[in-house]
């Protein structure tokens, strides 16, 4: 493995690793599991209640064979080719399998990216329970000040949705406005005084509609950014401390998990959260069983059902990957003829439920962006089907 350590020994002020590229391959490799040492963050507490048992039954699932479109290969391989860092198994309440590789750590956070996206979602359902929003009503309900914006006329579950038609350029064009986000989010030095110097003001400069709500999917980071916002006007409390006291501390987590914040204390909601393997286990486990830990409700047993049941259909490349898919409240529902959740993130962050067949899988790792890339994420859910299939016949 590349020596990223962040400064070389030989010479104390020297960075190795990019402040402006972080984030990216190869030095992904590295960061994923420190993104405390790259930008600020916000822990989410883990409470001081007892820890949620995970009790253990392992099983050899390594020489389990999957067929991909390009020949057979056993997980082994497949963790060990698609630059896997932590993988974990749960079947029928049980881990059966737990892997770790690249110096991660039972107790180390990874970075999710955009598999954060679903604990957004899942929030949104817990703060609509609580009477404090309602999805139907439009965005500007809550955030008066996006009147003056293209998201005027949206709706709350338009966003959950992905079906908001604000114009936002996620290419990594030097101008593009997801290169502001990364600047604006503190991810980035802040090095264009002429750009937005926080997420909320670079929201309040997108005026540009590509599309009317509602209209069609269309996957964005700033949906996801504008929900957590709102989320945070709706409820009173930062990002950080709700995820605390809604999620993290009742279902019982091991250790705290982390977001990143941009310069004003905001928490970017759309990809900058950080937990341990089992940690994530414990989440999945909580929505397989009907949101319900100790005799407390923590997640709506109809708001999963819902989430399960509902969704928008894809469009473009996520209609190839998912065939049978849609996209529901921030999840990825992988089937819908099963109604399985799917959080996924950039690098190969994954958190697959399947409550049907009481079978959860958590995979975290840095994939290179090199030509196989797009090969490596089509082949994540074959595996997972492979090893599903493996199980239900035991």
């Amino acid at each position: 493995m590349t020596d990223m350590r962040l400064r070389d020994r030989r010479s104390p002020g020297a960075l190795i690793i990019p402040r402006d590229r972080w984030e990216l391959p190869p030095w992904n490799r590295w960061t994923n599991q420190h993104v405390r040492e790259m930008t600020a963050t916000a822990p989410i507490w883990r409470g001081d209640g007892p820890v949620q048992p995970l009790p253990e039954s392992l099983q050899p699932l390594g020489d389990i064979m999957i067929d991909f479109r390009e020949g057979k290969r056993s997980v082994d391989e497949f963790l060990n080719e698609s630059s896997t860092d932590g993988f974990l198994v749960l079947h029928r309440g049980r881990i059966i399998f737990e892997r770790y590789m690249n110096e991660l750590a039972p107790h180390t956070q990874h970075l999710i990216h955009s598999a954060t996206k679903s604990f957004i979602g899942t929030l949104a359902g817990i703060v609509e329970d609580k009477g404090l929003l309602d999805v139907k009503e439009p965005v500007t309900e809550y955030l008066p000040e996006l009147a003056a914006t293209a998201f005027r006329g949206a709706t709350v579950q338009q966003l959950l949705d992905m079906t908001g038609g604000v114009l936002f350029d996620e290419s990594r064009n030097e101008d593009s406005h997801l290169q502001k986000l990364y600047l604006a989010n503190g991810w980035h030095p802040h090095n264009r005084p002429d750009w937005p110097r926080t997420v909320w003001d670079l929201i309040l400069t997108l005026n540009i509609a590509a599309r009317p709500h509602g209209a069609s999917f269309h996957y964005c980071n700033i949906t996801t950014t504008v929900l957590g916002c709102l989320l945070e006007r709706a409820s009173g409390l930062s990002l950080a401390d709700l995820m605390s006291q809604e999620i993290w501390a009742p279902m019982g987590a091991g250790e705290d998990a982390y977001i990143t914040v941009d310069h004003a204390g905001l928490a970017a909601a759309a990809g900058g959260m950080c937990a341990t393997l089992r940690d994530l286990g414990r989440f999945a486990m909580l929505l397989l069983e009907g949101g319900s830990r100790d005799g407390r409700q923590i997640i709506p047993h109809s708001w999963i059902r819902g989430t399960r049941s509902g969704g928008v259909e894809l469009s473009g490349s996520s209609s190839q990957s998912l065939p049978n898919g849609a996209y529901h409240n921030q999840w990825w529902i992988e089937d819908t003829r099963r109604g399985t959740l799917w959080a996924r993130g950039q690098d190969g962050q994954i958190v697959f439920i399947d409550p049907d067949a009481e079978f959860v899988a958590v995979k975290l790792s840095s994939l290179p962006n090199d030509e196989n890339y797009t090969q490596r994420r089509l082949d994540e859910r074959p595996a997972l089907l492979a090893i599903r299939a493996a199980l239900s016949t035991t």
